[in-house]
């Protein structure tokens, strides 16, 4: 199905017609629940998200999203079954090997957002390979969240922080954001969760202080193009007041 091109024209009185988000980032979840629908196995569902990520990518770049987040392993699920755990680790390899040099070529710069010392070394050097090969493209950045989560990246923060000897008078919230992954990143606009759930699940907690939050009952290895521009057009029809009061005006 061909995508509609009506970002912002359902917006209402209080939207922000046309008005597209900076950052975006995703929660990519349903692999499994897709997977026992059609009677696969979970292995095979992580599978069918893998080949949704490319489509998604370039859905957000061609819109003008500037950055684009991907959750795609936390901190927890190590803890899942060892050979789900072991697919997951696999697919991120493949997907480097496949689809790196492509995303090179459309102007994606990739960053890891997470720890990379429990993957194994080829897959690590695979990481920083594909960072510094896309460094200098400015289309859109792709931060691939794995092996990350919210909680540890702020005391990972606070310790480095503190190993740095910094005054407690200068430490204000521009200076903590220098020591999260995300680094200068923007904070993210809009969060995305697939798959009907109404969480974060550990993901930017610091970063989406005040994201507009948007979930939809789709599983991830179907949200396509066309949900892509409705979770889109659902952002310009928010009013974003960051706490304040809006203009009456407006």
């Amino acid at each position: 199905m061909e995508a509609p091109e009506s970002i912002g024209t359902d917006s209402g009185s209080n939207g922000r017609p046309g008005a597209v988000p900076n950052h975006v980032a995703v929660i990519m979840d349903g692999n499994g629940r897709w997977a026992r629908e059609q009677g696969m196995s979970r292995s095979a569902g992580h599978r069918a998200g893998k080949e949704n990520i490319r489509v998604i990518i370039e859905a957000f770049a061609k819109r003008g999203v500037g950055c684009l987040t991907l959750f795609a392993f936390s901190t927890e699920n190590w803890y899942r079954p060892e050979d789900e755990v072991q697919s997951l680790i696999e697919i991120l390899g493949e997907v480097i090997k496949s689809e790196v040099d492509l995303l090179h070529r459309q102007g994606i710069r990739i960053r890891h957002l997470g720890r990379l010392d429990r993957l194994k070394p080829e897959i690590q050097q695979a990481v920083m390979d594909s960072i510094r090969l896309t460094s200098s493209n400015n289309r859109m950045m792709l931060n691939v969240a794995f092996d990350y989560g919210g909680r540890v990246e702020i005391l990972d923060a606070v310790r480095r922080i503190v190993a740095d000897r910094r005054n407690p008078e200068e430490i204000t919230e521009e200076l903590f954001r220098g020591y999260l992954y995300t680094g200068e990143t923007p904070d993210p606009d809009l969060v995305i969760r697939t798959a009907g759930e109404q969480r974060l699940s550990n993901f930017l907690l610091w970063q989406a202080a005040y994201a507009e939050y948007y979930s939809t009952p789709v599983l991830w290895p179907d949200f396509d193009e066309t949900e892509v521009v409705r979770a889109l057009n659902a952002y310009a029809g928010r009013l974003r007041r960051f706490g304040r009061i809006a203009d009456p005006a407006s």
